[in-house]
This record gives structure tokens, C-alpha cells and sequence, in this order.
């Protein structure tokens, strides 16, 4: 028995459908929000559980939000989420839940991501099958049976079409088909051979055609349902009764038939999803890789007993064995032990890293040489690997701006290439050729099949997915596809010095007292006070006193000022340590000789510290931070891709501009505070530059939310994921170049995509129309099988030209 949905009025089954009895009636619903809707309307303590319902509709988990009312009965029928889209109420097609994919597994349509629902479907504005918002690693017994069900309904559809194309091609061709086999015999042939092919191979075609129509979501499969339906049900009319056509229609006195037309159209549709289905699993091919780098299991050691545990049951503090050969399974410590670990697949730097006690490993990377034991300290989704994974994968499904286009012309599409259809049929009708009618009914169906918009929808995501995958695996996360569009067009690089051209890990190179004081009293002094400040410079003071054996002292009323330096007493005394306009702001005059000194260091390209003990000045500190050295031949290729680079430190105008010396860097701002670097990116941008901006993640939050595009250079665990819109893993400003030449690469493939996609839809209905035909004759008609096999080889196309983007340099 079937119901009429009150809400959304599709047609439902008793039997599987969600139901719900208000005033001793029972209602039928297609999915959990038009039941929700419905209860909403007949009842105030219902009114709570439908705003929450809508206010997390892409999230939404079956009997999530049921009222709590003793009349409600459910079915257990997996149901799935509404949508609002364009003012109107759509359902994704309803299937249940296989048991391999974990219960409540979101799926998500890859052309129209805000489509979301709990199981497997097709998508209600486009028709395309859903596929889960997380891959899994491994293809799923569903996608392989989904992928096998559209073989079987291809090859069973090939085998009986076959028969019916040569029985209606060959006699065309000159063979004397007639003689063998009756011409009313043939029609049957035909009508008996087809109809298989229509009702059974191409049902999923004509099931997404009618919910499309239904929902009034027109797509492809709504021109492909209403062309091939028409050419079948007016070929059967033919066969049946072909009295009832006027002479318009006949051909030599007789009705021609067009089961050929709707078999092979059917089919090679069939052929293009079947094909696209494969196609579009290969791009999720880079998640996963990610999802396969994580183990299954671990070596969970307890009271120095060991014993195997799945990877989902490893807690925050649990100590376990990694043997040699095998992959870390979370991120954390190392306890006991030593090794060289490959963090080639997170970084992507060749070179193991050597790791020892204390020393951060990160999950998913792979043990080369010695056993250790390490504690677990991020496990499950707070993982480097599962962070790296889910920004993918949300970027994968993030829209372009230029999606927006597409989106404005796919709207009203359809409804145009149907209008266009209607007129191809009055205009040959009226002035085509006999029999006029049979020809107007011919092309309306070729412009119906050539103008499906499958292409246009497909041209951008497809391309996206790929990018931000490929992105993935040289270390290069993407936030949202947006990134890429604004990236592509950025004209000017700024970066920190620190970290960022250097190697962020300074080391002292001179100690120069003044007076009587010897280099390790004013060394001792000042590391004293620097071992309370993060500042790598600080660090390096500090070390540099550790390699020394000097005892440092405790230190009272501590205090750092942000851009300048830092304060505090020791042994009672006040010591000012920071930059020479910092000390003489505190009334300390600096010796004219030792100031020269270390000017001459600075032109070096070497950091300065003064320092100043109980008001008088006691001497300076040099600190050298290597550059890296790949940061001269980035620079160079971001010159070669026509970029300017801008370096903003906080560092001194003689260091500053040593290092750009060095560098060819086209432009400096020294002695800049952090907030300062805020107005620098501020003041560019409003001179109209397209501003990137690279820095740490974190001191430089203001300038990377400032910048149009944020870049974070972080290596391992501290990378900062969510400080900005890129996040180079490997830390190294040859990973900025790298995702200026993947968003160049991504929006090229894009706009080849869509020339193509608008390219063929442009050419194609028109010829499909009969345009050609007063200048070329009526051979220059477009037969539908022939518009049927450009349609799914556009389709193709683009996904083919999407799927470069994995190889392209």
C-alpha cells in the first residue's frame, strides 16, 4: 500500500515509511523532517524538536529528535534528512544503511555538498548517487555492489539492445534484413527486446527522472527520462496503433518506429554512469592513502606485559610498544627507547628523523630501525593524521566562488533546454520536410539527451577533490576550496624572518661584555632572566649558558614587553635585557664603541641583545639564525611566478636588511610589533595587491585573519591546523610556492572543465536542433543515439581532465 506524504506529497510505502498517529489517524512520511514538520503543526510541545531538527538538518541522525509523545509509532525504516533548497523540500532517495558502514555515516552528493543525509541515496537536486562524506579506505562491499548492479543493468541492456539497433540500422545500410524477417515481425522483435531494456536496464534512470520532476529539481536524468520516454511510448503507440497517426508522421505510408533510439541512448548512459562511478572513486584516492597510514592495532603495554588492542581502543596515557618496520599508531611521546622514524607520508622530507626519550612522534608515521616505547597523547580524531584527514575531506567538499556561476546557470538550465526542445518541435513541424512530425519529434528528443548538464555540474568539484587531495600529499592543507580561487591570484608574499627564512633555532655566536665584567658573568645574568621567555632568541641565550654549566639564578617580578624585551631582578639587582631603544627608554646609555660593534654584527644579518644590569649597561649578546637553505632558491621561484616578497620582522633595520640582501627580497619592514604586522598587510590590500600571508599560526593570527589568504608554517604536532586557510605541514617556504602552483593548477583545470562543459552545450543543442540542416541537408541531423554518446563522453571528459591534476607538474 502506498500514502501521500501531507508534507512534501511524494508517494511513500506503508510498509518501510516513518508514520505517526495525530487524532487517531495515521500519517505517512518520506523522511524524519517532513515527519517532524507535520507533529510541529499539530502540536506546541512538538514546536522545540523541529527547531532542532532544522538547525542541524546537515547533521541530522535518524529518531534524533523524536517528541516525546506516547501516540508516536515509527517504523524502523532508515530515513533520511530534508533539505531546504530553494524554498522547496527535498528527500534524497531511501535506502537503508549497510551494516559494513557505521551507523549514522553521513552521506553527501559531490556536486551539491548542502545535500546531506544518514545512508546511501541520490542526490534530489541532481540525481547522482551519494557517496559517504568520509571515504573508507577500502572500496565498500555497497560501492561494489552498486558499481556491478550498473554493469548488470549495462551488459544486460547492451545484449538486448544490440538485436534491436541492427534490426533497425541494417536495412538502412542496404542489407536486406526485410527479406529474412517480416518488417511487422521486426517491429515486434523490437518492441519485445526493448522494453526489457526501458522497464528493467534503464529503471534507476527513470526512478531519478520522476523524483526529479516530483520535487521539481530537473536535471539530466529529467531530460534523459522525458526524451527516451517519449521516443519508447511513441514507438509502442506506432506498433499498437499506428492508424491513429496522421500522414505527417509516416514515412513511405508507414509510422517509423524508434525502439534503436531509446535502447542505445539508454545504454550508453548506463555506460557513462558506470564508467563515472569508477572514475569519481579515484578521486578520494588521497584520503585514502591518509586513512591507510593509520595501523589497526597497537602494542598496548601494561605491568610490562604486552598485548594487542584495535587502534579505536588506545587512551590518552597508555604506554605502547612500536617495533621496528611497524607505523606509530597515535601521536605522542617517546617513553623508553630510541629510533629513526620516516615522517616522509606527513611531512614529506625524505630524511628520517631521529628520535629519542621525549622526543614527539606522530601517528601514522613509520619506525625504521629500533623498538621504543612511547605514551599515547592525542588519540582518535585529535590526531595530527585524523585532524589532516577531516580538512581534507571537508575541503573536498567545500564550493569555489566560481561554483556560483555554474550554480546561477544550471538553475535555470534545464527549463531552457526543455523550452528549446518544445520549439525544435513547433519549428519542424511547421516548416521540416516529410513527414514533418516524425523529424520534429526526432530532434526534440536529440536536444532533450545532448544538453544533459551533467558536465557543467561536474567541472568544478571534481577538480577541487582532486586538487585539495593531491594538495594532502605534499603537505599542503587546504582549508575550503575557496582558498584556492583567492591563491591563484595573490601578487605580493609576506613573511616573517623567523622560522620562516630561517631556521627558527638561533644560536649565540658572540658575548661581548662591557667594563670589567667577563663573558660568563654577563652571559649567566642574562639567561637568568631570558629562561622565562619562549622567544627563540631567549632559547638561545639560555642553551648557550647550559653548554657553559653556569647555575642560573632564580628571578623575582618577571616581565616581558611585547616587541622590545624583557625585565626582571636577580640577586635583588634589575637586569633589562632587549633592544638598544628598549634600554634607553629605561634612561641607560649604551657605550659608542660597543654600539658600533654590534652595528657591524647586524649588517652581518646577526640578532642583537643589550642588556643592562642594576641601570647601568653591562654589554650585548649576538645571536646568528642560520637561513634555510631553501629559502633563497623559494624565493627565487616565487619571483618567477611573478610575485613580490615582503618581509615584516620585528628584528632591526640592519639585520633585517642583511638578511633581504641575501635574499633578493624585493621589500622590508623592520622593527615591526606583532600587531604592527596587522596594519602592514592592512595598508597593502588597500592598494589593491592580493596579499598572502606566511607566518608561524599563532604570534601572527591578526595578519594571517588580515591577509587574503593566511598561510601557517608549522612542522609536525605543531602544526596549527585552524590558524589559517593553508597549513604547510613541513614548514618550509618552498611549500608556498607549491600551493601558488597547485591553485594556479586547480582553477586552470577548473576553467578548462567548464569551456568545455559551456563549449559543448553551446555547440550541441543547436546542431542537435537542425541548424545544420538548411545549409548541409538532412543528413546534418543529429541522430539522439549519436547526442546520447556525446552526452556521456562529455561527462567523462571532464572527469578525465580533473583526474590529471594527480600527475601534473
Amino acid at each position: 500500500m502506498t500514502a501521500t506524504d501531507p508534507i512534501c506529497h511524494m508517494q511513500v510505502d506503508e510498509s518501510t515509511a516513518l508514520n505517526a498517529t495525530v487524532d487517531d489517524q495515521t500519517w505517512y512520511f518520506c523522511s524524519q523532517g517532513c515527519r517532524d514538520k507535520f507533529l510541529a503543526q499539530h502540536s506546541e510541545n512538538a514546536a522545540s524538536a523541529e527547531k532542532e531538527c532544522h538547525h542541524e538538518e546537515h547533521q541530522h541522525e535518524p529518531h534524533q529528535h523524536e517528541p516525546q509523545q506516547p501516540e508516536l509509532k515509527l517504523e524502523p525504516a532508515a530515513s533520511c534528512c530534508h533539505h531546504d533548497t530553494g524554498g522547496h523540500e527535498h528527500h534524497g532517495h531511501q535506502k537503508k544503511t549497510p551494516e559494513h558502514v557505521p551507523a549514522g555515516t553521513i552521506y553527501s552528493c559531490p556536486m551539491h555538498p548542502e545535500i546531506e543525509q544518514v545512508g546511501p541515496g541520490s542526490c534530489p537536486i541532481c540525481g547522482m548517487d551519494l557517496e559517504p562524506i568520509m571515504p573508507q579506505q577500502e572500496e565498500t562491499p555497497e560501492e561494489i555492489a552498486e558499481y556491478e548492479m550498473m554493469a548488470r543493468r549495462f551488459w544486460g541492456g547492451l545484449a538486448l539492445g544490440l538485436p534491436v539497433f541492427l534490426l533497425a540500422m541494417l536495412p538502412m545500410l542496404g542489407v536486406p534484413v526485410h527479406q529474412w524477417i517480416p518488417e511487422n515481425v521486426a517491429g515486434w522483435l523490437q518492441f519485445l527486446l526493448s522494453t526489457p531494456v526501458v522497464l528493467w536496464a534503464g529503471w534507476p534512470l527513470y526512478q531519478r527522472a520522476y523524483r526529479s520532476i516530483l520535487s521539481m529539481n530537473l536535471n539530466m536524468f529529467t531530460l534523459i527520462g522525458i526524451g527516451t520516454g517519449t521516443a519508447y511510448i511513441y514507438s509502442v503507440i506506432a506498433l499498437l496503433a499506428p492508424g491513429i497517426f496522421p500522414e505527417s508522421f509516416r514515412r513511405n505510408g508507414t509510422v517509423e518506429l524508434y525502439f534503436e533510439a531509446t535502447v542505445v541512448i539508454t545504454v550508453l548512459v548506463l555506460l557513462g554512469q558506470m564508467l563515472e562511478l569508477r572514475a569519481r572513486k579515484r578521486t578520494n584516492s588521497a584520503i585514502k592513502e591518509l586513512l591507510a597510514l593509520a595501523p589497526p592495532t597497537a602494542h598496548l603495554v601494561v605491568d610490562g606485559e604486552e598485548r594487542d588492542i584495535p587502534l579505536e581502543e588506545v587512551e590518552a596515557g597508555n604506554l605502547l610498544r612500536v617495533r621496528p618496520g611497524e607505523k606509530v599508531p597515535v601521536d605522542g611521546t617517546v617513553e623508553e627507547g630510541k629510533s629513526l622514524i620516516d615522517e616522509s607520508m606527513i611531512t614529506g622530507e625524505p630524511v628520517p628523523v631521529s628520535k629519542e626519550q621525549g622526543a614527539d612522534v606522530i601517528g601514522g608515521t613509520v619506525n625504521q630501525t629500533g623498538s621504543f616505547l612511547m605514551k599515547a597523547q592525542k588519540v582518535g580524531g585529535e590526531t595530527l593524521l585524523s585532524q589532516i584527514i577531516q580538512m581534507v575531506s571537508n575541503a573536498q567538499r567545500s564550493r569555489a566562488p566560481i561554483q556560483r556561476v555554474v550554480d546561477s546557470v544550471a538553475a535555470v538550465f534545464v527549463p531552457v533546454v526543455l523550452g528549446t526542445a518544445v520549439i525544435t518541435f513547433l519549428l519542424w513541424s511547421w516548416l521540416g520536410p516529410e513527414p514533418r512530425l516524425a523529424y520534429a519529434l526526432i530532434n526534440a528528443v536529440a536536444v532533450l539527451i545532448i544538453a544533459c548538464p551533467c558536465a557543467l555540474g561536474l567541472a568544478t568539484p571534481m577538480s577541487i577533490m582532486v586538487g585539495v587531495g593531491r594538495g594532502a600529499k605534499q603537505g599542503i592543507l587546504i582549508k575550503n576550496a575557496e582558498v584556492l580561487e583567492t591563491l591563484q591570484k595573490v601578487d605580493t608574499v609576506v613573511v616573517d624572518k623567523t622560522g620562516t627564512l630561517t631556521e627558527g633555532q638561533p644560536r649565540l655566536t658572540e658575548c661581548v661584555p662591557a667594563g670589567e665584567r667577563s663573558e660568563n658573568d654577563l652571559l649567566q645574568w642574562a639567561a637568568a632572566v631570558e629562561q622565562h621567555s619562549e622567544h627563540p632568541l631567549s632559547q638561545a641565550v639560555v642553551q648557550a649558558a647550559k653548554e657553559r654549566d653556569l647555575k642560573l639564578d632564580e628571578v623575582q617580578d618577571f616581565d616581558s614587553v611585547t616587541g622590545a624585551g624583557v625585565k626582571g631582578s636577580v640577586q635583588n639587582q634589575p637586569v633589562l635585557i632587549g633592544s638598544a631603544a628598549f634600554l634607553q627608554e629605561q634612561s641607560v646609555t649604551i657605550d659608542d664603541a660597543l654600539m658600533s660593534q654590534a652595528n657591524d654584527l647586524r649588517e652581518q644579518g646577526q640578532g642583537v641583545i643589550f642588556v643592562a644590569i642594576d641601570g647601568a649597561f653591562a654589554g650585548f649578546l649576538s645571536v646568528s639564525d642560520p637561513i634555510k637553505e631553501t629559502t633563497a632558491p623559494a624565493i627565487q621561484k616565487l619571483h618567477d611566478l611573478g610575485l613580490s616578497v615582503v618581509m615584516v620582522t620585528g628584528d632591526n633595520e640592519k639585520t633585517a636588511q642583511a638578511v633581504a640582501r641575501q635574499l633578493n627580497i624585493d621589500d622590508v619592514e623592520a622593527g615591526v610589533k606583532p600587531q604592527d604586522k596587522y596594519e602592514k598587510v592592512k595598508a597593502l590590500r588597500a592598494k589593491g595587491h592580493k596579499v598572502a600571508m606566511a607566518g608561524d599560526g599563532i604570534n601572527d593570527a591578526p595578519a594571517l585573519a588580515e591577509a587574503d589568504v593566511g598561510i601557517a608554517m608549522g612542522t609536525g604536532t605543531d602544526v596549527a591546523i585552524e590558524s589559517a586557510e593553508v597549513t604547510l605541514v613541513k614548514g618550509d617556504l618552498r611549500g608556498v610556492v607549491d600551493a601558488i602552483d597547485l591553485s594556479r593548477l586547480v582553477m586552470r583545470n577548473i576553467h578548462q572543465n567548464l569551456i568545455f562543459a559551456f563549449g559543448y552545450n553551446a555547440l550541441g543543442i543547436p546542431v542537435a536542433a537542425g541548424i545544420l540542416v538548411p545549409f548541409l541537408g538532412i543528413h546534418a541531423l543529429l541522430s539522439p543515439m549519436i547526442a546520447a554518446a556525446a552526452m556521456s563522453f562529455s561527462s567523462i571528459s571532464v572527469i578525465s581532465n580533473a583526474l590529471r591534476l594527480r600527475t601534473q607538474k
